[in-house]
């Protein structure tokens, strides 16, 4: 039997280099910790073209080497049609969410789209800027720091659903493998088991209805630079 492709996440802020970088250093730190490596692939972009091939913000590298996490990142902007191959798109913030919803080809891929602090079980969803990470674009290293703060608050649900994710296909398809070789059959295309398969895993639920219940978006959500 052949490996499964990776379950593939992407972060995706304004610009691509102080959000969405800081969370795919974190995440796949943590994913390779957890033993991932390899069944994880995880990236980041930004909703505009404003940074594009630019390195990460220089107080973003800072506040990710000061807590040992590595990067090597070039920014770019998210793309439609990237959709096709992502399993799980992470938002930063209300206003990313619902831009990259209203971008999604497909229903399907429209729940993809998912808040990052929607998998932090202490994230109050009632307080000024509800679920955001805030842009520390305009802020200084206690606002990196912050930033840092929140996205590895939300790290533990997050590895949690993509853990359950994970081996919910890879479950999926050595049972079907192993029925279509039995049979005689021609296996089913893995991108029917993975649309079998929550998103998610139980994470991702209640992720949904805690974005459904924040309406509002944060002041200034979606429209930072970075």
């Amino acid at each position: 039997m052949r490996d499964p492709s990776p379950y593939r996440v992407c972060f995706v802020c304004t610009g691509n280099i102080c959000r969405s970088p800081m969370a795919e250093s974190v995440f796949r730190a943590h994913a390779v910790e957890a033993g991932l490596d390899g069944r994880v692939e995880v990236d980041s972009a930004g909703t505009g073209p404003w940074h594009e091939g630019d390195g990460a913000d220089r107080r973003a590298i800072d506040a990710l080497t000061a807590h040992g996490y590595e990067q090597d990142h070039i920014a770019r902007q998210f793309r439609a049609e990237w959709f096709d191959r992502l399993d799980l798109v992470i938002a930063l913030d209300s206003g990313h969410l619902h831009e990259l919803r209203a971008l999604a080809p497909t229903p399907h891929d429209a729940a993809k789209v998912r808040l990052l602090r929607s998998y932090d079980p202490d994230a109050d969803q009632d307080a000024l800027g509800g679920l955001d990470v805030p842009d520390p674009y305009f802020g200084g290293p206690d606002d990196f720091e912050e930033c840092l703060e929140m996205i590895e608050a939300a790290g533990g649900g997050l590895l949690e659903a993509v853990s359950e994710s994970v081996d919910a296909i890879a479950a999926m398809d050595a049972t079907e493998r192993a029925a279509d070789e039995s049979a005689g059959r021609i296996p089913a295309d893995e991108s029917e088991r993975r649309i079998a398969a929550k998103a998610a895993g139980s994470g991702a639920e209640r992720a949904g209805s805690m974005e459904s219940a924040s309406a509002a978006d944060g002041p200034g959500a979606g429209k930072e630079p970075a």
